[in-house]
């Protein structure tokens, strides 16, 4: 299994870290210390060396940052979040705040006693955030120091070591380029904003400009390490030499300087001495780094991550394999889901359920000589009321059985070696209520006209998030969090900069892929969401058109549960859309099944009755 289902989370112990914590702001002089959930990449997802607010907290969500007061101690999480940071967190030590309302920066600017002094690890913060930090601060009459020792890590006895995971070549069949031409690609990107150096910090963007693929992080393929490009002379990739292999290790020779991890700081020194400008994001690049450069003398340059944009807008080899992996995906999910329509309500449990579905992936993968790598997240596998958790993570303590008259919600995906792959479906366990399927109807009515838009060149994921949430706002209901995030190449399962959301503010180019997926939460009873994944494409013209248009194609190839799909809800141009979309499902899926999941295959594909 790449799935684990034992509890990480302990409220029990978050008062005795705190006050350890606590012991270590008196040696420091400080008011206060803020954890976020990050790395030194700024990455979402973690090595086990990094969880550093869960070891505090308790929290194990993907998001989130504690600030810790020698009086007081905040938990800051988003809308996902909220239900679960109760849940795993001391109460009477963590007051849990709305991260995206109240984030800590703005906390401080309305909270902050005056002459505070706040730690941070400059390593853990990106140069935006230690801005907003210091500017709130300053306000106050108070100050942000930058610590060379991390309080956290010295009183975490047993911290794991950093991870040494295999890093491997990502062959040209799947990445369609060669490193050499992104690497000249993103050297004139960086030549034309007046910069001679850059930093690549993320380490996706890493693994995608040298073609290599990673294991250190669960579910994600990517190596931990950093690049700096020099457009005028060789690349240096930092990252421990214990997880190249010969393969790799010729691989990247030609391509970069191979350098210990802990010579980047020397290395970003030196060449900045003589006062040379590097490019650094703001919002990737860790505070440290800006720090060193410009103590040296040199100039930072505020530059998006040059990596991102190219790495975002998939390529011809990038799009066909993940229109196969899909495939393969969207076939494992129909079996799976023939198997639990099967099984009788009440004998199946959401790790049993989330076993199933990663077994199934693992078999098709096997069948098809495309292996499953990994999962792309840790399963969402919700019954009944763990449905409206919206990032609940199923352990053996909270796994509940799929009984009759519930709703069970499955949101997962795979990693395959050309593609990532991300579906979420819910389901009937019994007969559903009435409201339960009104509900589900007006989330699929969201989720079909969001996949039928056309929209013009140049419009942002804000411009259309409200598409998905109309049919639910016009019935006084809404879901808290984005309706899409972008998928990587076998990378993140979230990937930048496009995104379907209030926030979004990245154009929709043709080759990005994005999810789908509005949803509908009832605290302490089910939650529905739906999600396909989606790639930007150009629209074909139409008969007297002016404006270059675009559209979107679906990925992903699995069946809606017809049972709970209200057809008096939906407009005849939605089924037929839905119609249309089923037929497809059966062509392109139906040839890698057969037997009793071929007959369910037909029957969840079937024609609505109007």
């Amino acid at each position: 299994m790449f799935q684990e289902f034992d509890s990480v989370a302990n409220p029990a112990q978050g008062p005795a870290r705190v006050a350890l914590l606590r012991e270590k702001l008196d040696e420091l002089q400080l008011d206060g210390f803020l954890i976020p959930r990050a790395d030194e990449h700024q990455g979402e997802y973690v090595a086990h060396r990094s969880e550093r607010l869960q070891w505090m907290t308790g929290f194990t969500g993907s998001a989130g940052a504690a600030l810790v007061l020698r009086g007081s101690a905040h938990l800051f999480v988003d809308g996902r979040y909220t239900l679960q940071a109760r849940q795993q967190s001391d109460p009477a030590t963590f007051t849990v705040e709305d991260l995206v309302a109240t984030p800590p920066s703005k906390w401080l600017a309305e909270n902050a006693v005056t002459g505070w002094k706040i730690g941070i690890d400059p390593w853990l913060h990106t140069i935006s955030e230690a801005k907003a930090l210091r500017k709130a601060l300053e306000g106050k009459g108070g100050s942000l120091a930058t610590l060379d020792v991390n309080p956290v890590d010295e009183i975490w006895e047993d911290q794991p070591q950093p991870p040494l995971g295999a890093v491997a070549v990502h062959p040209i069949a799947f990445c369609g380029e060669e490193a050499a031409a992104k690497l000249a690609r993103i050297s004139a990107a960086v030549s034309g904003a007046g910069a001679r150096y850059v930093i690549l910090t993320d380490p996706a963007s890493l693994a995608w400009t040298f073609n290599i693929r990673g294991s250190d992080i669960a579910h994600t393929p990517v190596p931990l390490g950093f690049a700096i490009l020099d457009t005028q002379g060789r690349a240096s990739i930092y990252i421990d030499a214990r997880k190249l292999d010969r393969q790799s290790r010729a691989h990247l020779e030609p391509l970069a300087d191979l350098r210990p991890p802990h010579a980047l700081e020397d290395d970003l020194r030196t060449l900045s001495e003589p006062g040379p400008a590097v490019a650094l994001d703001p919002a990737l690049a860790a505070e440290k780094l800006r720090l060193v450069t410009e103590q040296a003398g040199g100039q930072v340059v505020p530059m998006p991550d040059p990596a991102r944009l190219p790495r975002a807008t998939k390529n011809r080899a990038e799009l066909d394999g993940a229109r196969a992996a899909h495939r393969r995906d969207g076939a494992a999910v129909a079996g799976f889901l023939c198997w639990l329509d099967a099984q009788r309500a009440g004998s199946v449990d959401e790790i049993g359920a989330a076993t199933q579905l990663e077994a199934a992936r693992r078999r098709l993968g096997d069948e098809t000589q495309m292996p499953l790598r990994d999962i792309s997240f840790d399963t969402i596998s919700g019954a009944g009321p763990n449905g409206a958790v919206i990032h609940y993570r199923v352990t053996r303590k909270t796994n509940r059985t799929l009984e009759d008259g519930e709703l069970y919600l499955v949101d997962s995906g795979g990693q395959y070696q050309d593609g990532t792959t991300d579906i979420t479906r819910t389901v009937a366990i019994g007969v559903p209520s009435a409201d339960m399927r009104r509900h589900y109807t007006l989330v699929l009515k969201g989720l079909i006209r969001l996949s039928q838009l056309r929209f013009p060149s140049g419009t942002r994921g804000a411009d259309i998030d409200a598409i998905a949430r109309a049919a639910l706002w016009n019935a006084g209901l809404d879901y808290a969090h984005g309706t899409g995030h972008g998928v990587g190449s076998f990378l993140s399962v979230h990937e930048g900069p496009q995104r379907i959301a209030k926030t979004g503010t990245e154009k929709l180019l043709p080759g990005m892929i994005l999810s789908n997926e509005p949803g509908f939460y009832k605290e302490g009873a089910y939650g529905i969401r739906l999600e396909n994944l989606i790639v930007v494409t150009s629209a074909e013209e139409i008969a007297g058109g002016e404006t270059p248009m675009h559209r979107f194609e679906t990925l992903t190839l699995a069946p809606f549960d017809r049972r709970l799909i209200d057809t008096g809800l939906l407009t005849e141009d939605e089924c037929s859309w839905l119609d249309a979309y089923h037929s497809r499902v059966l062509a392109e899926i139906g040839s890698m099944v057969d037997g009793e999941v071929l007959n369910w295959l037909e029957n969840a594909t079937a024609k609505l009755p109007r």
